[in-house]
């Protein structure tokens, strides 16, 4: 989920847009905060039924009034797939290419969301910019693959630059996009050369409002444990997901879970009691009043005198 906050000029709009029960008029200099959120039973299975009276929302500890609500929201959806292009995934990139031209193919809506194509390994390289043209993607995905021999030998450093290519994508590209946004990482969690840190990739989705979902995808199935502890974390802190290739679970059947989340997200926005006279980031505990569910959604956000477009 990622960081950078704007100017919010049109909360009205945006109020009418979610489908707010309520009608309220902002100023422009009322910071409006957004949350997505995905609603699961004690099964896992998505929930799609849930009303405005049926969430609790605190900050820092005290309770917030839900401004505007919208249910199976139809808000546009910015995608950037990340792909790992290091060594170590050379056995599993033509699977993830395929499975990753299969995606867009059914999410995409080339009237309404966009797509970027970015992969890292000693570099970090944006292969399409923003675009919803699925032809314009597939081409780019070809062109995804590992380092040329060159390019290995001419190395000066580096090795997989998972943790820059993140802050990259949320402060260069994210921080700039309205409505869903969301990271798509491949990767088997290894980190070698980065300026950034794993804490700072995280704070950067925060502060972009960008959910991460994170596949751990290595060769045979067999990552390591610090892997998949870096790629819980990006995943648990963004307010989206993790999942693990296995034998078990394709990285296809993951691509339809994913496509299934954002399809079926809440989106929920209110104003602080408090408003912002520094910049800090604050605590957010989004519930269910019915028993028995599960909220996935960010946990804090980005709050700061100035104010920014919803999403």
């Amino acid at each position: 989920m990622s960081y950078s906050r704007r100017q919010f000029v049109a909360l009205c709009a945006a109020a009418r847009w979610a489908g707010a029960q309520e009608d309220p008029s902002f100023s422009s200099d009322v910071q409006v905060v957004n949350l997505l959120a995905t609603v699961r039973d004690k099964k896992a299975a998505i929930v799609t039924d849930l009303t405005k009276d049926d969430f609790s929302l605190v900050e820092d500890g005290r309770p917030q009034s839900i401004r505007y609500f919208a249910r199976e929201s139809d808000l546009p959806l910015t995608i950037g797939l990340m792909v790992d292009t290091s060594m170590s995934q050379v056995k599993v990139l033509d699977a993830e290419r395929g499975a990753s031209f299969r995606f867009l193919d059914q999410v995409l809506r080339e009237n309404k969301d966009h797509v970027f194509i970015m992969q890292f390994d000693l570099t970090v390289q944006t292969k399409q910019e923003l675009t919803a043209s699925r032809r314009d993607l597939d081409k780019a995905l070809t062109m995804v693959d590992t380092p040329t021999r060159n390019q290995l030998r001419n190395q000066y450093g580096g090795g997989t630059l998972l943790f820059d290519a993140i802050v990259d994508a949320a402060q260069d590209t994210m921080s700039k996009q309205k409505g869903r946004k969301a990271l798509i990482v491949l990767s088997d969690g290894g980190d070698n050369g980065s300026d950034a840190t794993l804490a700072s990739a995280v704070e950067a989705a925060q502060r972009a409002e960008t959910l991460i979902y994170a596949i751990l995808y290595t060769e045979g199935g067999f990552g390591s444990g610090e892997g998949r502890t870096i790629m819980q974390h990006l995943g648990k802190e963004s307010g989206g997901s993790f999942f693990e290739v296995s034998k078990k679970l394709t990285v296809d059947q993951v691509f339809a879970l994913i496509e299934e989340d954002l399809r079926s997200q809440y989106s929920l926005g209110y104003v602080s009691d408090r408003p912002a006279q520094i910049a800090e980031f604050r605590k957010i505990q989004l519930t269910v009043k019915r028993p028995g569910l599960i909220v996935q959604s960010r946990d804090r956000y980005w709050a700061g005198p100035s104010v920014h477009t919803p999403q």
